[in-house]
């Protein structure tokens, strides 16, 4: 391993922060947008699941933490200019959106407006219910 610090490839925005793009690792299904720091990656790397920058909690948050949804990461990808993350991931549980779908990609842009093209697997109240 080298004496450099990975995270120095990374282009941060002003915030510190970098988009990072969850995707199925067997089917390559995009699963969710999420924003890292420095530190989320590091944890990422270090504990081989996901853990994100919560903007509007200004807290880390490892994905699942409250309602069993964990990402375990297969692979890290930078891209070209340094300023995108993907992660493929194996979704545990198989939901990663807050609403109880397995994508928080679930709109589809059709003649003129929005269509949701997936079903809720569980009702969200039931997911966050220790939250409460």
């Amino acid at each position: 391993m080298s004496d450099t610090d990975f995270t120095e490839a990374v282009s941060w925005n002003s915030d510190g922060l970098v988009p990072a793009i969850a995707q199925d690792y067997q089917t390559g299904r995009i699963l969710m947008m999420a924003w890292m720091n420095r530190e989320s990656l590091r944890l990422t790397v270090t504990e081989g699941r996901a853990v994100y920058w919560s903007r509007s909690r200004g807290k880390l948050w490892r994905k699942g933490e409250s309602s069993g949804h964990v990402q375990q990461v297969r692979e890290l990808r930078l891209d070209c200019d340094g300023d995108t993350l993907v992660l493929l991931v194996e979704q545990l549980g198989g939901i990663a959106c807050h609403t109880g779908r397995t994508s928080c990609f679930y709109r589809v842009f059709k003649e003129g407006e929005w269509h949701i093209n997936q079903p809720v697997i569980t009702d969200p109240q039931t997911i966050y219910a220790t939250d409460q």
